[in-house]
């Protein structure tokens, strides 16, 4: 995705939200008042590792906390739950952006320059029916170039992550469970494709959605309620 947004700015610097402290989000809006252990135990982590995102959460104004009560939403929510709920009901098909696809047949030369020239992390690959055949990272090329001279020639093919083995997103999913995959296999992105058809042949690609995207809806929450509290 060609996305570059933040939530939020702090002198000056820019602030982005992991998946977790998403899902924190949407976890204290769903149980409030709710105490770090309860959050800890519905994350399946342990309390400490929770410690950095809640202070952040707290500082932003998003999250606000009393001792021995827990949790709840911040200033930065509490004006209007309105813009929340329809964050809470929205579909990936509202959010997902525009991937960048290549040719299974692309070499690994050409694909590190679509890397550069796209300005993208990832790369979507298509099979000559122009369905979804896999994926390709920085990472991947990394691992076939270095110490092969012959590795630019190579096509993504025989480098990429095939699907089935990807995770996924339909554009009837929720935001929130794209969060929560992106929380659960440590990802920053996840391909939408169509539901596979009864040909048995390979989906078709729908779209992307980014943390970016997810980050870009919260900081229009936060803007609304903003706006509600003048």
């Amino acid at each position: 995705m060609r996305m570059n947004m933040s939530h939020k700015r702090k002198r000056g610097r820019i602030i982005q939200l992991s998946s977790r402290q998403l899902e924190l989000i949407e976890l204290v809006k769903k149980h409030s008042p709710v105490t770090g252990e309860q959050l800890a135990e519905y994350l399946g982590v342990s309390r400490p590792t929770l410690r950095s995102d809640l202070s952040l959460l707290v500082m932003l104004g998003m999250l606000d906390a009393k001792p021995k009560v827990g949790y709840f939403l911040g200033n930065t929510f509490r004006a209007s739950n309105e813009p929340l709920q329809r964050f809470h009901n929205m579909k990936v098909r509202e959010v997902q952006g525009v991937p960048v696809n290549i040719p299974d047949t692309l070499s690994v030369h050409d694909a590190v320059i679509t890397l550069f020239m796209e300005n993208a992390d990832t790369l979507l690959v298509v099979n000559e029916e122009k369905r979804f055949a896999g994926i390709v990272t920085p990472k991947d090329l990394l691992k076939i170039t270095l110490g092969n001279a012959g590795a630019a020639t190579i096509p993504v093919s025989m480098v990429m992550t095939r699907y089935p083995n990807i995770v996924t997103l339909v554009p009837d999913d929720t935001v929130m469970d794209a969060i929560r995959k992106m929380s659960q296999h440590q990802v920053d992105c996840l391909p939408v494709i169509h539901p596979p058809d009864e040909t048995g042949q390979n989906p078709l690609v729908a779209g992307w959605v980014s943390k970016s995207n997810i980050i870009a809806l919260l900081a229009d929450i936060a803007s609304a309620s903003e706006l509600g509290d003048q």
